[in-house]
């Protein structure tokens, strides 16, 4: 497995973690249990992030070989 293909891989698992720790959150304030509104916020940006990473690397894959895929 090529280096890229891994980095690709690992923001995937790091992407579906965040979500998945925000959705657990999310459906805990549903319940009885106190939850903090700033602590979900927390795990929705981190969630968000993550997605991001995910996206721009994906879009980097679409470029052509030496092309750096920093956004200015």
């Amino acid at each position: 497995m090529d280096t890229h293909a891994r980095h690709l891989e690992l923001l995937e698992a790091e992407a579906r973690y965040h979500r998945e720790r925000y959705d657990l959150y999310r459906a805990r304030s549903y319940g009885p249990r106190p939850t903090r509104l700033a602590r979900m916020h927390e795990l929705q940006r981190a969630s968000e992030g993550a997605e991001l990473r995910l996206r721009r690397a994906r879009a980097g894959e679409s470029l052509p070989p030496g092309t750096p895929n920093r956004r200015p």
